[in-house]
């Protein structure tokens, strides 16, 4: 039998939706901060031992039906020769188009560490609970490699996908396919469903989207094999473009009305939507704003309750438990 996260990238209708949540395996766990002051961010990451204990901490805790690997957007790129330091956020060079176009194809044995805390992760959970791999869209390690780090508005970026479409096309072109040899890594090591996060892609406009994130994000997600999720946080103006992901769902962020969702994605599974900062309330709200959420969304063949992004670090676990409680309740 499939894992219900599984069944319903599918499309099928269960009798409640799986839930998870992004960022999960992370601070604002107390077992996550206690092991983490024995280990670096990075040097976490390269141990399988500590990443798969990471992983498998939300797990443990809350049971959720997926365990997401713990690992960061920009392995994959140092697996490509270049050069991360988290400060604590990533910091690298600042790269030309034509860098990025250069940086040639992906080393799978400097990834390695990520495929054995995959198999270590499916080793140790049943098979109702999916093991969730993950990479950076394309477009989103670009603004991080043309800006040389985190940014509010990536103009570096937006600038240069107008100024030398050609130089982007080649660039996108490469991150894509290093990604996808990336992605594939993590299904063959056991990943039930892997999700591609595009960050930054709200940041375009409508039509640079169909431009660029859409064509470089299905070049990533092509034929991995297993579910995929695409998730593009501030992309309502853009909706109706992500179906040509081809990816199997469409994670939503908070913003995402109803009734976009019914119209532009009828053919897909969706997951999410709830803003993360419900979680920082109380316990009623967060009942009665999980609720709505699942009957809005819930009552669809293929949907995966989620927030509209990452958890935020100062959220207290129980309240993270009355929002899995209460989606679990919900019929």
């Amino acid at each position: 039998m499939r894992p219900p996260l599984v069944r319903a990238l599918l499309g099928e209708r269960l009798d409640r939706p799986p839930v998870w949540v992004m960022r999960q395996a992370g601070r604002y766990l107390p077992e996550y901060r206690d092991l983490r002051r024995r280990y670096g961010f990075a040097e976490a990451v390269a141990n399988p031992t500590v990443a798969a204990e990471i992983t498998l901490q939300p797990i443990r805790r809350f049971a959720m039906d997926g365990a997401v690997i713990f690992a960061d957007i920009m392995t994959p790129l140092q697996a490509m020769g270049v050069e991360v330091e988290y400060t604590p956020g990533p910091r690298l060079r600042p790269h030309t188009l034509a860098d990025v176009a250069s940086l040639g194809t992906l080393d799978l044995d400097r990834v390695g560490h990520v495929a054995e805390t995959i198999r270590r992760v499916r080793d140790r959970l049943g098979p109702d609970v999916a093991v969730i791999g993950f990479a950076g869209a394309p477009v989103t390690l670009l603004a991080y490699l043309l800006e040389g780090g985190g940014s509010r508005d990536f103009v570096t970026m937006r600038g240069e996908l107008r100024r030398d479409p050609d130089a982007a096309a080649a660039a996108l072109d490469g991150l894509a396919r290093a990604m996808n040899a990336y992605l594939r890594l993590q299904a063959d090591a056991g990943a039930d469903v892997v999700q591609l996060f595009d960050t930054w892609a709200g940041l375009l406009d409508a039509d640079q989207i169909r431009r660029w994130a859409v064509p470089a994000a299905r070049t990533a997600l092509s034929d991995v094999g297993v579910p995929t999720i695409y998730f593009a946080p501030g992309t309502v103006h853009a909706l109706d473009r992500l179906v040509a992901t081809g990816a199997d769902g469409i994670g939503l962020d908070w913003r995402v009305p109803a009734g976009a969702v019914a119209t532009t994605l009828a053919g897909v599974a969706v997951q999410g939507n709830l803003d993360p900062a419900v979680l920082l309330t109380d316990p009623d709200t967060i009942r009665a704003a999980t609720r709505a959420m699942v009957r809005r969304l819930g009552r669809r063949p293929g949907y995966v309750a989620n927030l509209g992004h990452g958890i935020h670090r100062t959220t207290p676990p129980e309240h993270l438990q009355v929002f899995v409680d209460t989606v679990r309740e919900e019929p």
